[in-house]
């Protein structure tokens, strides 16, 4: 048989506590990791140009590197 606990004036048994203990530790463990925000994954890293036009050419040439790179996986 399951051992019962009286809590709030009700028997529940130990098997639900359990469950109802893992849940909640895994709901807290989701919610602290930061799983509902969003990744930014537009932003690469610092170009370090001296000029716009520079900054330009580096930041046309990164996007169609990755366009190539999202053609060949296709």
């Amino acid at each position: 048989m399951v051992a019962t606990y009286t809590i709030f004036g009700r028997q529940v048994g130990s098997h639900v506590l359990s469950i109802a203990t893992l849940t909640s530790m895994g709901l807290a463990a989701f919610l602290a990791t930061g799983a509902s925000e969003k990744k930014k994954i537009d932003q690469g890293p610092p170009t370090n140009s001296t000029s716009k036009d520079e900054e330009a050419f580096i930041q046309e040439f990164i996007k169609n590197a990755n366009a190539e790179e999202q053609k060949a996986k296709h």
